[in-house]
C-alpha cells in the first residue's frame, strides 16, 4: 500500500522496518520475557488469587517488568491506538497455552466504563479475546460484566467515590454452572479480577480461571 511506503511499520523496540502485521522484529522478539506458565499448575498468579477467591486455573503470557519490551507492547495496545496488537498477543498465547482438560465455557474480558470506552475508542482486550475465541472455539461475552463507576486517578477521588468503587462491577445477566475464563491485560494485586470473580461466583454454581497478557512481578 502507498501508506506503507511513506509510513512503514517499525519495530516498537529498535525501529527496524517490519511487516505491517508485526509488533517487533525477529531480533527483538527474543527479548520478550514469556512466562511459560502451566495453565493448570502453580504459578505466582494462582498463589495470589488463592488468597482472594476460589480460583481454578491461571495463565500469563509475559512478565510485565519496568521498562521492558513487554511493558512497551502493553502500552502500545492500551494507549497508542494499536488495537490490533491484541491479535498478535492472542497468536503468541495460542502458541504457548494448552487448556488440556480444563477448557473454559466462556471468555470474559474486564470491561471499561462506557465513558472510558468513549474516550479511548476501544477496549484493548476485545480483539485479544475475540481472536482467542476463534482459536480455541470458545464463545466470548463482552456484555456479562459491567463496570459501574468511572475510574479517576486515586488522588482525585473524594471519600464518597472511593467508597463507591469498593463494588465497581456487576453482572448484566444471570449465569450459573459455567466455567468463566476472566481476561485482563496486566495482573498486579489481583483486586480487579477478584472483584469480578466474586460477582460470578456469587451468581451461581460457577468456576473462575484467569488469563492475563502480562503479570507484574
Amino acid at each position: 500500500m502507498i501508506l506503507d511506503l511513506f509510513f512503514p511499520n517499525r519495530c516498537i523496540e529498535c525501529s527496524r522496518i517490519i511487516d505491517s502485521d508485526l509488533l517487533v522484529c525477529s531480533l527483538c522478539f527474543e527479548q520478550i520475557h514469556f512466562t511459560h506458565f502451566d495453565y493448570s499448575g502453580d504459578n505466582i498468579i494462582r498463589e495470589k488469587c488463592k488468597l482472594l477467591f476460589p480460583i481454578e486455573n491461571t495463565y500469563a503470557l509475559m512478565r510485565f517488568e519496568q521498562d521492558s519490551l513487554s511493558q512497551k507492547i502493553i502500552h502500545e495496545l492500551k494507549y497508542k491506538s494499536r488495537e490490533n496488537a491484541g491479535k498478535t498477543l492472542a497468536e503468541w498465547t495460542k502458541e504457548r497455552l494448552n487448556f488440556n482438560e480444563e477448557k473454559p465455557d466462556i471468555l470474559v474480558s474486564v470491561p471499561l466504563h462506557p465513558k472510558k470506552l468513549k474516550e479511548r475508542g476501544y477496549n484493548q482486550l476485545h480483539v485479544f479475546t475475540e481472536t482467542l475465541s476463534t482459536f480455541y472455539h470458545i464463545p466470548f461475552d463482552h456484555e456479562l460484566i459491567q463496570r459501574n463507576h468511572y475510574s479517576k486517578a486515586q488522588a482525585l477521588k473524594d471519600k464518597q467515590h472511593r467508597l463507591e468503587t469498593t463494588n465497581p462491577f456487576s453482572l448484566s445477566k444471570s449465569i450459573s454452572g459455567k466455567h468463566i475464563l476472566l481476561i485482563d491485560d496486566v495482573f498486579t494485586t489481583g483486586s480487579t479480577v477478584s472483584s469480578i470473580a466474586w460477582e460470578i461466583l456469587n451468581a451461581g454454581d460457577n468456576k473462575v480461571s484467569v488469563l492475563v497478557m502480562a503479570v507484574d512481578v
